[in-house]
């Protein structure tokens, strides 16, 4: 059972409503613009979760992220060597 629905005015530069419209598929406009706006929230809620942490905990350094990142790769290395040699 999907969410109930508004109908809902909206004014947007017509260059990207026409980039919407013509990228919206068979699902539509409306969806399509729901879609970008669930994404920002999600985005929105990110920032504030990350703003946050950084007030309690500090800023994240380049390095800590870098260092995150090089783990995450790693461990993505290690799950396709793990999934070639299973197959």
């Amino acid at each position: 059972m999907s969410e109930p629905t508004g109908k809902y005015s909206i004014t947007m530069p017509r260059d990207i409503a026409e980039a919407a419209k013509a990228r919206s598929g068979p699902s539509g406009l409306s969806a399509y613009v729901a879609a970008a706006v669930a994404r920002q929230i999600e985005r929105d809620n990110l920032n504030e979760l990350i703003s946050v942490a950084e007030a309690e905990h500090g800023p994240v350094t380049d390095e800590e992220i870098q260092a995150l990142r090089d783990q995450l790769a790693r461990a993505r290395r290690e799950q396709t060597e793990h999934g070639a040699d299973a197959a």
